[in-house]
């Protein structure tokens, strides 16, 4: 009987032992941890400039559906609005209106890209990003993507599809 006695108090000791150990450890920061702190440091810039566009404002220059093609919105925040191309029921492409005034990477305007563009469609700054992204830039601001999520969906289709957007419409559009 003593025995069994000694298993009922040796396990739930071993085990507050064990929670303690581990609780009480340091944790190592996250990779996470500086980027948190980096962005919400009193004087930070903020992920999405006040004057941004609502994203739901760019959703009627999206290609419309039709010839067995589907639209499917996917992602709306302000200064972003984002549509997956569908046939099929298979993903062909994503179709992306952006607000370059939110946009930067490490510092760097969207806009830079397109500066020694030599390539147009419409009539605005074309480029390629990679084999996958076709871009153009309208008003100096907004910035139209068209990415292959299909293989079989080539450079000529991304943009032939950005001129099914709106940009006439696009580049009216109040700032």
């Amino acid at each position: 009987m003593t025995v069994l006695n000694w298993r009922r108090v040796i396990a739930p000791l071993m085990l507050s032992l064990l929670l303690l150990v581990t609780g009480c450890t340091a944790n190592e920061p996250s990779q996470f941890d500086q980027a948190q702190q980096e962005s919400t440091r009193k004087g930070a810039q903020p992920a999405v400039a006040k004057n941004a566009t609502q994203g739901s404002s760019f959703n009627k220059f999206f290609p419309k559906p039709g010839n067995g093609y589907e639209r499917v919105f996917t992602q709306e925040k302000k200064g972003f609005a984002e549509a997956k191309l569908k046939k099929d029921g298979k993903d062909l492409a994503v179709l992306a209106i952006s607000d370059a005034a939110s946009d930067s990477t490490g510092g760097i305007s969207a806009t830079k890209k397109f500066e020694k563009s030599v390539t147009k469609i419409a009539g605005y700054p074309a480029v390629d990003v990679g084999t996958t992204q076709t871009a153009v830039l309208v008003s100096d601001r907004y910035q139209v993507k068209v990415l292959s999520r299909n293989p079989l969906f080539t450079k000529a289709d991304r943009q032939a599809w950005i001129q099914r957007f709106d940009l006439a419409g696009l580049a009216k559009l109040k700032k």
